[in-house]
């Protein structure tokens, strides 16, 4: 299959490779060997991710307080 590169720079992918990844919006693109290899990237909401750690959170029975203590460690100056 042959793909042609606009003035834009654009390449479009043939149906028949696109309709295989039709719910992938965003692709992880890298050169190897002089060839471009595509990887199929799935975004994850922000809210998503923060739900989960606050999930985790509670599973492991920290609060807020646990965390506020270990950001003032993290951040204080080493002697």
């Amino acid at each position: 299959m042959l793909a042609k590169k606009t003035s834009k720079n654009q390449l479009t992918l043939p149906k028949s490779i696109a309709g295989r990844f039709e719910e992938i919006a965003y692709f992880d693109i890298s050169v190897k060997d002089n060839s471009i290899i595509l990887k199929p990237v799935k975004i994850t909401p922000v809210e998503s991710m923060i739900d989960g750690v606050r999930d985790k959170m509670e599973a492991m029975g920290l609060k807020d307080e646990d965390v506020k203590e270990a950001i003032r460690w993290a951040r204080r100056k080493s002697a």
